[in-house]
């Protein structure tokens, strides 16, 4: 079993600003209780049943310290499988040298680059408008022919127009971060969710993770999340989904027994062994 999407953090290694930042609620809820080092060792724990994981970048200070700590820690750790995908500003007008360094690392399979948190942090952050840059699509095309995945995390209100910018890139593996955030959970909501996901789901390059589910809604259940997990398996397929714990994210809204034990149940025996190990094993090369 693979854990496709976690996150590992030192705070005497590593500085993180958002992570240390006291008093600021985020989209994701209250930190305080994660303002703390997570380390291997813990998630090993929370993970129990697990062989490997994928780690994704946390929002350090600097994305390749980061990366080389996150390499440290699989280097001490042989008998655990783990990718890790990176920080990179695709935008950079020195990329081929910061691909180049991150190609050093031998965890290293993929990059991530927020296009979307939540409407009112990308108010602030403007990350949105990568969607508009030359420069994030040349990017991402540099990705691709270096063999490089990319994990989009993003709204629903950005999909469409994401979506066209990833037709254009189709040698791009591409993995959607939390089934593209549906922060809006009235039925209502989930159902234009539900709408808008279709534009993504039609590229056979991108695949979705059934992660992240708790960030919008800590008081969630399996039947409240039953329809979000049942639209990504009817649009992507086994073979396009995989399991992620957002850990220690999500810790925030529940137990990893209680998150693991919500997806089995929704999730059809048949489909488990992809979910929860075969997609991930074959999209981060495990």
């Amino acid at each position: 079993m693979i854990d496709a999407h976690h996150h590992l953090w030192d705070l005497e290694a590593i500085h993180y600003p958002w992570l240390m930042a006291k008093g600021v609620t985020r989209f994701f809820g209250d930190p305080a209780p994660i303002q703390r080092d997570y380390l291997l060792p813990e998630f090993r724990e929370d993970a129990a049943g697990f062989h490997g994981s994928v780690h994704i970048q946390v929002g350090a200070e600097s994305g390749l310290a980061e990366a080389k700590w996150v390499q440290s820690v699989a280097d001490a750790a042989p008998d655990w499988a783990m990718a890790q995908v990176v920080f990179c500003d695709l935008t950079s007008s020195d990329l081929d040298a910061q691909l180049t360094e991150f190609a050093s690392l031998s965890t290293v399979r993929g990059l991530r680059q927020i296009v979307g948190r939540a409407p009112e942090e990308d108010a602030v952050s403007g990350t949105n408008t990568l969607l508009q840059s030359d420069a994030f699509k040349d990017g991402l095309r540099e990705a691709a022919v270096r063999g490089l995945s990319f994990d989009l995390q993003l709204t629903p209100p950005l999909m469409e127009a994401t979506a066209k910018v990833l037709s254009d890139v189709p040698a791009l593996k591409v993995a959607l971060c939390h089934a593209g955030s549906p922060f809006d959970r009235t039925p209502e909501g989930i159902a234009l969710w539900a709408t808008q996901i279709r534009d993504l789901a039609a590229l056979p390059h991108v695949s979705c993770k059934l992660s992240g589910l708790g960030m919008f809604d800590h008081s969630w259940t399996a039947a409240r999340i039953a329809p979000i997990v049942q639209t990504c398996l009817d649009l992507f397929g086994p073979e396009r989904a995989m399991f992620g714990s957002n850990f220690p994210v999500d810790s925030l809204s529940s137990s990893y027994a209680t998150l693991l034990g919500a997806y089995q149940e929704l999730i059809p025996e048949a489909m488990q062994p992809a979910v929860f190990g075969e997609t991930a094993r074959a999209f981060y090369r495990l």
